[in-house]
């Protein structure tokens, strides 16, 4: 049976002197689907997902650590063997969006993406790039795939995406944000939520003054950290 959704896609905005194209919906016909991938990639999904659930309810139980570390490296096991499928299909049939295979198996080739090293962080995020401007990405993918990047690299985020566990404070807090006076526009212009919003599934309160007041201790120990 062929099932045909239609929404619009584009909405081209202005960030920073570059164009970036807001992409939060798509056209999907189910009949064009690449039916095998589509399973393949919706297993890999289903795996990086249900890995990190199952680690956040280890830590959440209070675990030892011996348990935490053996959950910790049978994680590291599925990402390591996602990336090579995901690098396989990608190498084949190049970006795969929700167009080709459906959301939850495109996500899952980005979620891998997301989740790997930084060397394939950065190989692969000029081709997310051009995923958005051809709408066959989210645009919040994107926004978090630039936040993990340049937090490896030791530069600000822009969109206020990532956290950290501050070893100094003990405390969870946002990786330094670029300009965070305007880390909401930047981050509409993406469709992601406002910040506090964001911060509210952390348990955390985002106060724009205190942020800023505490940003050099929190840059310091993000640097000692080498996140």
């Amino acid at each position: 049976m062929k099932i045909k959704h239609t929404y619009p896609v584009l909405i081209l905005v202005l960030l920073r002197s570059v164009s970036m194209a807001q992409v939060n919906s798509f056209t999907i016909d189910s009949s064009k689907f690449n039916k095998p991938v589509m399973l393949m990639l919706d297993t890999i999904y289903k795996d990086d997902q249900g890995g990190r659930i199952r680690m956040g309810e280890i830590s959440k139980s209070k675990a030892s650590e011996t348990r935490i570390d053996s959950a910790r490296k049978a994680l590291r096991a599925i990402d390591a063997k996602n990336l090579v499928k995901v690098k396989g299909i990608i190498n084949k049939y190049g970006w795969l969006g929700p167009q080709d295979v459906g959301m939850n198996s495109s996500q899952g080739l980005f979620l891998v993406i997301q989740h790997a090293d930084l060397a394939t962080q950065e190989e692969y995020l000029p081709m997310v790039r051009k995923a958005v401007m051809d709408g066959k990405t989210l645009s919040s993918n994107l926004a978090l795939l630039e936040d993990r990047v340049a937090m490896r690299q030791g530069k600000k985020q822009i969109y206020g995406s990532q956290l950290f566990n501050n070893k100094t404070t003990g405390k969870l807090c946002f990786y330094p944000i670029e300009d965070p006076d305007h880390v909401d526009e930047r981050r509409k212009a993406v469709d992601l939520q406002p910040i506090a919003a964001y911060a509210k599934l952390f348990n955390l309160t985002w106060d724009i003054t205190a942020y800023k007041n505490s940003l050099p201790e929190i840059e310091k120990a993000a640097k000692e950290q080498k996140l």
